[in-house]
């Protein structure tokens, strides 16, 4: 038996509304990491902006070390 089927399993157990509850977690869960991907993938040509101009920033001598201690 699969680590899928013995959760199916599981999840049989549960009440009917604990059981819908779950299932739209996990859809949503799924559609979510999907929406993340396609989020970042588009994200390629701003983020690459924002880091160019955090280097030039940086090489020119504009930064300052980053305490923790007063985030």
């Amino acid at each position: 038996m699969t680590q899928l089927e013995l959760a199916f399993d599981e999840i049989q157990k549960l009440p009917s509304i604990e059981q819908n509850e779950f299932i739209a977690w996990i859809l949503d869960e799924l559609h979510a990491e999907e929406r993340w991907k396609k989020m970042f993938a588009e994200s390629h040509d701003t983020l690459s902006s924002i880091a160019d101009k955090a280097l030039a920033e940086y090489h020119a001598n504009q930064t300052e070390e980053l305490n923790p201690e007063t985030l």
